[in-house]
């Protein structure tokens, strides 16, 4: 399978989007909105302030307002051309005028709420679709945070309470957007405590990368398999194809698993991380000679 030419960038939740006054972000390690934030990277893999931007609300409750959130944050960096699309049923994404949008937008951004809005309401879709040839094909931007970033891969959790998670059978696995393969990606990983969450998820399906994304922190994944790390955060990756023992396929639901040799890196701003190799690197000079 060719490796896409498109660009997935997945966020971990409590994306900075400008607000001075927002006191989540009122940290030591706070980057510059106008120059390191996020949103800012988003649109420097696009055209800059000339890009058109497409911002789907399907998996908010709230679509409305979280939509003009995203489009206030875009117009701070001086992206005009940022619309939204309010896509709330299955009804509503198989009309034409909303793929027709997608095929003219030069990125999308997924915003979060309930992962399995997305993949229940897109799944199967000529929408989809038109995402999965755009980023197969063109240097089209996806971008997802929260429930929006979960779902961008194969495999995705969508239950799981941090605090039972290290017990069989709490935390649940279903079929997401299918941008990636063989990665599961979980969100709001440090501050929600959800290391068993992401631990149980590999251990169980350890031919995938568990990548736990911190907030205001994301990946940004070139070629289908180099990871960069941006944001203001950690990422977290769980490697499982080491794992010598677990207890998991044994036990029954409810009591707790076991794990050994489960490989753990922690990525900060900067730093890679080759999916295909499983390789880590300070600032990808590594992965590149070694790849040349």
């Amino acid at each position: 399978m060719k490796e896409p030419k498109g660009i997935l960038i997945s966020i971990g939740g409590n994306v900075d989007k400008g607000t001075a006054n927002e006191p989540e972000y009122n940290t030591p390690n706070k980057l510059s909105f106008f120059e390191d934030g996020i949103l800012k990277r988003i649109l420097s893999e696009m055209k800059g302030d000339q890009s058109r931007v497409e911002v789907i609300t399907t998996a908010s409750e709230i679509p409305e307002e979280v939509g003009q959130n995203y489009v206030d944050a875009f117009q701070r960096l001086n992206c005009r051309n940022v619309n939204v699309i309010h896509i709330k049923n299955r009804e509503d994404a198989l009309m034409p005028e909303y793929t027709e949008r997608i095929r003219l937008a030069d990125g999308v951004m997924f915003t979060g709420g309930n992962q399995m809005r997305l993949s229940m309401i897109f799944g199967g879709t000529e929408f989809l679709q038109v995402l999965h040839e755009r980023y197969q094909n063109e240097r089209f931007v996806i971008a997802g945070t929260s429930a929006g970033a979960m779902a961008m891969s194969n495999t995705m959790i969508y239950e799981g309470a941090g605090e039972e998670a290290f017990f069989k059978g709490k935390v649940k696995i279903t079929t997401g957007l299918g941008f990636l393969h063989n990665v599961i990606i979980d969100s709001h990983f440090v501050k929600r405590g959800r290391f068993g969450r992401l631990a149980q998820a590999v251990t169980a399906n350890p031919g995938c990368i568990g990548i736990g994304l911190g907030e205001d922190t994301g990946v940004l994944v070139e070629h289908g398999h180099k990871l960069e790390a941006i944001g203001s955060g950690l990422v977290i990756i769980f490697d499982g194809h080491s794992i010598r023992h677990s207890n998991i396929a044994e036990v029954n639901d409810g009591q707790p698993i076991s794990i050994e040799h489960l490989i753990v890196h922690v990525m900060a701003k900067g730093n890679h991380y080759n999916l295909k190799s499983r390789r880590f690197s300070p600032d990808g000079k590594q992965l590149a000679e070694q790849e040349a």
